[in-house]
């Protein structure tokens, strides 16, 4: 990913907070139907007796009533959402959100954006809280996860937000 273009600035709270919105509710549907397959799993692992029912009838019983199985399908589904965070913001800079705001993520070192340091920007990001930093810092409207990552995220123009235009902002 490619330092930052000199002609864009840096998105501001509301641009950042619209684009969070509309990826909370991508997110939400990924957990569900990450909660929603490895339920199904779970339920035809029960009922051909590779797992233990513990004396209950339905396999809807055993998960509902253990916390272990709970744990593994919640698990599961956040693994699937910070998933679809590091792809997208790996793989061109923008999550489905971001681009429908003309936002990306760009690099503020010579290291390279990998999965190590979009990792870190995820768990910076606490959820989206370290965002709330852009509105005290009027100057430079960078979020923690930005600071603490080597990122910045910048406000695109409609040229520029295509993907055949970012060949002129990657490497």
């Amino acid at each position: 990913m490619k330092q930052k273009p000199q002609n864009f600035q840096r998105a501001g709270f509301f641009r950042r907070l619209a684009a969070m919105i509309y990826d909370l509710l991508v997110a939400t549907a990924v957990f569900m139907v990450a909660g929603i397959i490895m339920t199904v799993i779970l339920i035809l692992l029960l009922e051909n007796a590779v797992l233990d029912k513990h004396g209950l009838s339905h396999s809807m019983e055993v998960i509902a009533q253990s916390s272990l199985y709970a744990n593994v399908i919640f698990g599961w589904s956040i693994l699937w959402v910070s998933g679809f965070f590091l792809w997208f913001w790996r793989n061109g800079g923008q999550t489905i959100g971001m681009r429908a705001w003309r936002l990306r993520i760009f690099s503020t070192t010579a290291q390279p954006f990998g999965y190590g340091r979009a990792l870190l920007r995820l768990l910076c990001s606490l959820g989206g809280v370290g965002t709330l930093l852009v509105l005290f810092d009027i100057k430079h409207k960078q979020s923690l996860q930005d600071r603490l990552a080597g990122t910045e995220v910048l406000y695109l123009s409609k040229e520029a937000n295509h993907h055949t235009a970012w060949k002129d902002l990657q490497n």
